[in-house]
């Protein structure tokens, strides 16, 4: 009987940390800009300029995540707004295209847009 127990709680417990949107992990937006470059088409000036703002985008997402939760939506949504800011000038309309594309699935894919 014990063991069903400990078995049935720990099943309970896996599909809660399933369902844990708010975990660090999730808000980690760091990608390998080498790969990001390839699929957006871009120029060396270009990488190097993407790779520091998406830094940038990396660290607030991660201020984010360490927020109170209150606070964590509006941050996370300040850093997306101004990701996108900043891409949306050193992008091109085509290679913007791609990028908010692939900005909104990874970020509907992490659940944190709410």
């Amino acid at each position: 009987m014990f063991l069903i127990v400990v078995a049935v709680l720990s099943m309970t417990a896996t599909f809660a940390k399933d369902e844990n949107v708010n975990t660090v992990e999730n808000y980690d937006m760091s990608v390998n800009i080498r790969k990001l470059g390839n699929c957006l088409g871009l120029t060396i000036d270009q990488m190097e300029t993407v790779g520091d703002v998406h830094k940038t985008f990396c660290a607030e997402m991660m201020n984010a995540a360490t927020a109170h939760a209150d606070d964590r939506q509006g941050l996370v949504n300040a850093a997306i707004n101004k990701d996108l800011k900043y891409m949306h000038y050193i992008l091109n309309d085509k290679q913007y295209s791609k990028y908010l594309a692939l900005l909104n699935a990874t970020i509907t894919n992490r659940g944190l847009n709410k």
